[in-house]
């Protein structure tokens, strides 16, 4: 397991930058709740009332006056796309960056196989992300606690697990795509989280494109929609982790017959 050590202590400084931007800026919105309390109940009605704005983001279901539509509507959708983000950033560098910075020849006279190094670092990517999501999750039900404010656990756990889910799975895409490529993706990564998220929105209030809600991973994990009682689609998810295995299983046939410069 030293090279998911390695990978965890050489990520780590971006990790913290990541989890402390994302869920910082959330933990700061929910202690803001007590002081824009009176201003959002003046302004529920009018953002419930923007039309298809209104319904891409779940305005249209839960008032942003309580501190519910306030978590689902606004700090959830931030989480979900940082974390998104994230996932992509993270996936689309493990691999590449050992050809791109010229490290792959010391990695190659280690006595560790191809799946192993491909394990390794898959699981590396995948112990982040969780513990991104609970901790991030443990540091919102405290930003709860001290606004004295509480949710329903069940919307609470189903909303961080299915995010996890979003992550792994996009996470895991821009590691197919690091594992075919010389170069850093990140870029195209970040495109990838970008794109599904704009589906998302759009699905939502264009009845000719609704079937994207099943391409779409932040469909499934929608806060809005869980925290109305809407369970998410068994279809989504179980394309979701098709999605997942089919890339871990393209990575690893690939990344094994490919020559690494």
């Amino acid at each position: 397991m030293v090279l998911y050590k390695q990978e965890w202590k050489s990520n780590l400084k971006g990790f913290l930058i990541w989890f402390c931007v994302i869920v910082g800026m959330c933990f700061g919105c929910i202690l803001m709740y007590s002081s824009v309390e009176a201003s959002l109940s003046d302004m529920g009605d009018i953002f419930a009332k923007m039309g298809m704005m209104s319904k891409a983001f779940g305005m249209d279901r839960l008032s942003v006056a309580t501190m519910g539509g306030y978590f689902a509507t606004e700090i959830a959708m931030l989480h979900a796309l940082g974390g998104g983000m994230f996932a992509a950033i993270l996936g689309s560098n493990l691999l590449s960056k050992e050809e791109f910075g010229h490290t792959i020849e010391y990695l190659a006279v280690l006595p560790l196989s191809r799946i192993s190094m491909l394990v390794q670092k898959y699981f590396a990517m995948v112990s982040m992300l969780l513990c991104f999501q609970v901790v991030g999750m443990l540091c919102y039900l405290g930003g709860f606690a001290i606004m004295e404010e509480t949710l329903s656990s069940e919307h609470l756990l189903l909303m961080g697990s299915t995010q996890f889910l979003m992550m792994l799975e996009i996470g895991s895409i821009c590691f197919a795509v690091s594992a075919c490529s010389r170069k850093n993706r990140m870029g195209a990564g970040l495109g990838v989280a970008m794109i599904f998220f704009a589906m998302d929105i759009l699905c939502r209030v264009i009845p000719a494109i609704e079937d994207l809600k099943y391409v779409t991973p932040f469909y499934f994990c929608n806060a809005t929609d869980i925290f109305t009682d809407v369970k998410p689609s068994a279809v989504s998810i179980v394309i979701a982790i098709c999605v997942i295995l089919g890339s871990v299983i393209l990575s690893v046939s690939y990344y094994q017959k490919k020559d690494l410069q």
